[in-house]
């Protein structure tokens, strides 16, 4: 059975910043590009950030340069760190497999401005 377990999200004011965590069980992590997705209330879930099995990444045009994304295989784990954090960042931040149906339940980051 696959989970995706996301952690590292909270309140943090404008310009602060956050660790993301996705710790993945039950797939080969190590082949697998991962994403990371957001989802603001009334909104549809938009790409973030990705990272190949080969660690290529890629980024959306508004957080490049302010978000990181990396991963480590050995721990099956991808991470999303952001930094220079806006009001506009605030939403549910998801991990996803490339490719697969499987999310995780989310972790909400709130910036205050």
């Amino acid at each position: 059975q696959v989970q995706l377990v996301e952690s590292g999200g909270g309140l943090v004011q404008a310009g602060g910043s956050l660790r993301l965590s996705c710790a993945g069980s039950g797939i080969t992590f190590s082949s697998i590009a991962m994403d990371w997705y957001r989802q603001a209330p009334g909104m549809q879930r938009e790409f973030v950030a990705g990272i190949t099995s080969g660690g290529v990444t890629t980024y959306k045009d508004s957080v490049q340069g302010r978000f990181t994304i990396s991963r480590d295989n050995a721990k099956n784990t991808v991470f999303l760190q952001m930094n220079g954090l806006k009001a506009e960042d605030t939403a549910v931040y998801y991990c996803h497999p490339v490719a697969s149906y499987y999310w995780g339940q989310g972790t909400q980051v709130t910036v205050s401005s």
